[in-house]
Parts: structure tokens; sequence; C-alpha cells
């Protein structure tokens, strides 16, 4: 049993992971939204462990410092043979598996039920907004919601206007409902008064509210308002209720700033809208993040489980197991059970350093994102081939039990740990 250390074999396997890298990227980008996430994903560990696998496999055969002469010189035929059963194979189930057991809800997270809409009547949306917009766009998310929502829709200037007190979407009459209130909505000449708005829409929410479901709040204005956002928005923060915020057509900084003030407070988005007929997409993409959310192994959550505990530590232990799968991997392409122990050892520490990386430093900002991901791809290929070096390996022996000289053959221990004759297959 001797430490090693092939430095070739880690430049090469982190050569690999970048490799692996590229192509995974272009898998998110390409394929996420129009393939399941599960497949995505397991795609993008099994393609990494193949790029890795390969360039380590390339690696042993110019300098096998690892598995000996005698395996370059007998084996590596079938080590060709096992690359992709081995790596491909292996984690494009384990990814499947993991991704899978992510996406479902646990550890305690509340879906959003209730939904609020506050949208601004004020006299300044009749230039802003003349065709009514943002009614249309209101209209076209109730009809989108699924059927175990909630809605309410308040309207506001220098008065708040309950449009239509909480109801449930589980029948499309009572998505027509909601839409015919929504119709019946008329123009005023007030001002912007958000903070009178944010309490009238507390006040219902605390009286027709459920416990046991969470609620967000879809805030449009167009203006500046005066309010002390240290009272408005206590009790959004002390029930945890995010508002987003959406600002249409907003040419004075203080209203941008005030709706950003607003999300950032209670959790929220906030989104900048240049043009009414766009609003159908926004309100749309508020909702999707907010009831439903995201979460892959390698992109930011996103929704209900954004912060949670349960799936920060689900993503790490995730990580260790694909660390630790990419590790008995590689000792499987060598056929070496020594070199599986080495690896799959290395594999859980790279694992858990990957899911650390990921957890901490994925932000929802594509390029910073995308630099994470490379650090953790780059850590998990490169971090395994440095435990030859701190557990001990074993090469090819003799059936005497003495060391195959380079360029002879001999006998060995197999992951079956069977002794085999000079015609069998090494370890």
């Amino acid at each position: 049993m001797q430490r090693k250390f092939n430095l070739l074999l880690t430049l090469f396997s982190l050569i690999g992971g970048a490799v692996g890298f590229a192509i995974g990227e272009w898998l998110l980008g390409d394929l996420s939204g129009r393939w399941p996430n599960i497949v995505v994903i397991g795609l993008y560990f099994g393609i990494m462990a193949l790029c890795v696998g390969l360039f380590c496999l390339v690696a042993e055969m110019i300098k096998p410092r690892l598995n000996g002469m005698s395996w370059r010189q007998r084996y590596v035929d079938a080590s060709w043979k096992l690359l992709v059963p081995a790596t491909l194979g292996i984690l494009l189930v384990a990814g499947l598996a993991l991704e899978f057991v992510y996406e479902l809800n646990g550890g305690g997270v509340k879906q959003v039920k209730d939904i609020v809409m506050i949208m601004d009547s004020s006299g300044s949306m009749k230039q802003n907004d003349p065709n009514n917009d943002r009614y249309d766009a209101a209209k076209k998310l109730v009809d989108e919601m699924d059927g175990d929502k909630r809605v309410a829709v308040f309207t506001f200037s220098d008065q708040a206007t309950l449009v239509q007190p909480f109801v449930s979407l589980s029948s499309q009459s009572a998505k027509d409902e909601v839409k015919t209130a929504i119709d019946g909505i008329q123009a005023t000449d007030g001002g912007t008064d958000i903070g009178l708005a944010l309490g009238d829409a507390m006040k219902h929410i605390t009286a027709e509210g459920t416990p046991d479901q969470n609620t967000m709040v879809i805030l449009l204005s167009d203006g500046v308002s005066n309010i002390n956002l240290q009272t408005a928005l206590a009790d959004y923060k002390s029930k945890q209720i995010k508002v987003n915020t959406v600002g249409l057509n907003l040419v004075d900084s203080a209203g941008s700033n005030l709706l950003k003030e607003i999300a950032t407070e209670t959790g929220g988005t906030y989104s900048d809208v240049a043009k009414a007929g766009d609003l159908k997409y926004v309100f749309r993409q508020i909702y999707d993040k907010d009831t439903l959310g995201e979460r892959t192994l390698v992109t930011e959550r996103t929704g209900p489980a954004a912060d949670s505990t349960y799936y920060m530590i689900l993503r790490i232990v995730a990580l260790v197991v694909i660390g630790a799968a990419l590790g008995l991997a590689l000792g499987l392409i060598f056929d070496n059970r020594y070199l599986a122990r080495s690896f799959g050892i290395g594999g859980v520490v790279s694992g858990l350093l990957a899911g650390l990386i990921l957890e901490f430093g994925l932000s929802g900002h594509g390029s910073a994102d995308m630099l994470c991901r490379l650090w953790a791809d780059l850590v998990l290929a490169g971090v395994i081939t440095l435990f030859a070096w701190i557990i001990p390996v074993k090469e090819h022996f003799k059936a005497s039990g003495g060391r195959v000289r380079p360029g002879q053959a001999g006998n060995a221990d197999g992951f079956g740990g069977r002794r085999k004759d000079s015609s069998s297959r090494g370890f």
C-alpha cells in the first residue's frame, strides 16, 4: 500500500471538469424549460463524469503512476469499455434520482395560496396606461392561476377600494366572477397613496386570510407616494408576506426607489416596466416565481423554498453523493478497488466542498452563477485525484505477493477480491 500522486492525472481531471462544465452550461441554456429538470440535471452530471473519466484515463495511459505499468500494457482496452457505463451511466442515474428528490416539496415549506393584487388607479394612469392594459394583465393572470389559489383585488388612488374579496379559483365560473369585478373598475382622478393601499390590504389579509397558507402581494404603481415604510410594512414583515412591486413608466427616480425599497424590505422583487402591454408577462413571472418557485441542484432556489434550511442541507448531501459516485466510477474504470476506495473518500470531500460552493455562491445572476458552477465542477473533479496521496493504494501483484515490475504481467485482486491467474483481468 503506497501513497501516490499523479500530477498529470490531476491536471487532466481539471481539464475534463472544465469541458464537462462547458457542455453542462449548454445543456442548462438550451434544454431548460424544454426538457424536464431531472433529465437536464442527470445529463449535466453524467456528461461531466464522462469528461472527467475520459481525461483521467488518458492521463494514466500517458503516465500510469497510480494503477501500474501492467495495467497500461494489458488491461487498458477493458478500461475503455467500462468508461461510458461507469461514468455517464452511473452519474446519469444518480443525478436523475437526486434531482427528483430535490424537487419534492418537503421540509415544512409552505406554498403560496393567497395572492393579493393592488393596482394603481390614480389620474396619472390615464396617460401611462390609457388602454387599461394592467387590468387585462390581471384578468389573464387570474385565468392562468391554479385552482388551489385564492385571489383578492384592490385598486387605489388617494383612497383604496376592495374590488374583489378573497375568493377560491377552484372553478372557471369563480375566475369569471373575478374578471367581471375587474371589468367594473372605474377611472379616478385622485392621487397616489400606497401606504393606505397596503394598510387596507393587510386588514383584509388579517380578516380573511388563513394561518396555514402563505400570502404574497403584487403592487403596481406609476408614481411617488408619501409613506412611512416602517409603519406600513411592519405587519408584512412580521407575517413574512412578500410585496412584489411593479413600476410602470416611472420617470421620477423617487417612485422607483420607493417601490424597490418596499420589495427589498419584504423580500419581494421589483420590476420596471416601460410599456403597459408588457405587464401580463411580468405578472406571470412574479406568480411563477413566488407560487411555484424553481430549484435544481445547480441553480439558485426561488419561491417558498429559497431560504429553506432543509433544501440547503439536501443540496449539499446530494453533491456529496454525486462526488462519492464519481470517485467510485473512476475506480471502476481502472478496475482497482483500492483506487475506488481512495477516490470514493475523495469524492465525499470534493462533493461537500462543491455543495457548499453552490449553496452559498449561487445568486440568480447569470454570469456569477456560471462562475460558481465552474468552481464547483473543478473542485469536484480535482480534489478526488489528490486522495491517492492521502489514502494508500495498490498496483498489480504476482501470485506470490511480489510487486510486478514494469513490463511484467501479474495476478490481481479485482473488486471481488479474487486472486486471478496470469491470463485474468487485473484490478
